[in-house]
């Protein structure tokens, strides 16, 4: 090939080397669009497709108020104490309660702690 010539097809691939290819490929897509999806049932279970799930409006009313969640909190001057008193207060509360039983008790568990 000389300097000045342009790239052809036939000097990069060769032509055995592409019908392989094109017929390898060809195989394939067959293969993949002969294939239908597969059925699938209920959870893998024994249900089949005529099986129908009745929704329960209590569940869905949750789900859809779990969605919004972030958007309805609303933290404000009256709303911050129950905020702390839930986060910071109660947890500790329950710690030193909790402590105090296994001090008190002689538990090994503390003795482990300490």
């Amino acid at each position: 090939r000389q300097a000045d010539q342009p790239i052809s097809k036939d000097s990069l691939f060769p032509s055995c080397l592409h019908d392989a290819l094109m017929t390898m490929l060809r195989s394939a897509l067959a293969r993949v669009a002969s294939r239908a999806p597969a059925r699938r049932t209920m959870a893998g279970g024994p249900y089949g497709q005529g099986y129908t799930v009745r929704k329960n409006k209590f569940v869905e009313e949750w789900n859809g108020r779990r969605e919004i969640t972030e958007q309805s909190l609303v933290i404000d001057q009256p709303t911050v104490p129950a905020i702390v008193f839930m986060c910071i207060v109660f947890p500790l509360g329950i710690y030193a309660w909790t402590r105090a039983e296994f001090v008190s008790s002689g538990d090994p568990r503390y003795k482990d702690m300490v």
